[in-house]
């Protein structure tokens, strides 16, 4: 577990992001923790960014918020965010990961079709992530295992979005970075 302080911070600022609807700071938070994971090789900070990530695509969709169970879903992630803090605060990893955990099990209590789309979002996070994470330079076979989701369907995202395409040993040009130190030392 990276920075326990920090990540407390982060559940909070989540906390936040899902009371308030804020997608976009819902996002920041999970790319800032799956650069951590990807550094770390954490795994819980790295269910914590499918986690944030996840919710973001959810509070973000009107129409869920139309079904019964919406409400109830929200309060109980909420709740779970902050048994995970207690965790933390405790020094109880596993209360942490428990709690992480009850979030997406939380889906499962569902009776309607917002069930099967909230699930699937936490599906589409997880391999949205692990591209993030596989971006970083962690093997696609480690980053599949870490995420739980197979190396096919990490292997189909990535070739969708190019990120394989990207040819990191291009640099800039010598004239591109000379102009660039003159406008550091100005």
């Amino acid at each position: 577990m990276i920075e326990k302080e920090h990540v407390i911070r982060t559940i909070k600022e989540i906390i936040k992001g899902v009371q308030n609807r804020d997608t976009p700071l819902l996002r920041s938070l999970s790319n800032h923790t799956i650069h951590s994971a990807s550094i770390y090789q954490d795994p819980d900070a790295v269910a914590l960014a499918v986690t944030a990530y996840a919710l973001s695509k959810v509070v973000e969709r009107e129409n869920y918020h139309h079904y019964p169970e919406w409400k109830q879903f929200l309060k109980s992630c909420v709740t779970d965010l902050e048994k995970a803090i207690t965790g933390l605060e405790q020094d109880n990893i596993g209360k942490f990961r428990k709690a992480i955990i009850r979030i997406r099990e939380s889906i499962t209590k569902m009776g309607s079709k917002l069930k099967d789309y909230i699930s699937e979002v936490f599906r589409k996070a997880a391999i949205n992530k692990a591209s993030r994470i596989y971006e970083h330079g962690i093997s696609r076979a480690e980053t599949a295992k870490i995420l739980g989701i197979t190396q096919w369907e990490l292997a189909e995202y990535v070739g969708r979005t190019g990120i394989a395409d990207i040819d990191l040993s291009v640099t800039k040009t010598i004239k591109e970075r000379l102009k660039l130190a003159e406008k550091l030392f100005k």
